[in-house]
């Protein structure tokens, strides 16, 4: 079964171009370890919100947009050893590709799919 993991960031809006240079290398590596496909999403229409939101959860900054990214993997399995090796490939290590943005208030998780319609 087709496994997602899903990403919910805020990225410093000054840093937008040198976020998708990091996505684009990211992606890359996913892909070479078996990702079927890696989306990344830069916010458009991302309201607070009363109780909770994207923004809140992530605790944007007024200079900062929300961004929401998934890759697809063919299973657990795959994903499992994909972020295994993609933790070691020297094209994501800080130095060579650093975050442009805290990751520390980055939202992630892997998720079953269980409707695909």
């Amino acid at each position: 079964m087709t496994y997602v993991d899903g990403f919910v960031a805020a990225v410093p809006t000054a840093n937008r171009e040198r976020y998708i240079e990091h996505a684009r290398v990211a992606a890359a590596v996913f892909r070479d370890n078996g990702a079927l496909s890696v989306a990344e999403c830069w916010g458009d229409d991302v309201p607070d919100g009363e109780v909770t939101s994207f923004p809140m959860a992530v605790r944007k900054a007024p200079d900062e947009t929300v961004v929401f990214a998934w890759i697809t993997w063919p299973d657990k399995a795959t994903r499992d050893a994909g972020m295994a090796a993609m933790m070691a490939d020297p094209r994501m290590q800080p130095d060579r590709n650093p975050m442009p943005f805290d990751g520390k208030r980055m939202i992630f998780g892997g998720f079953e799919v269980v409707l695909d319609a």
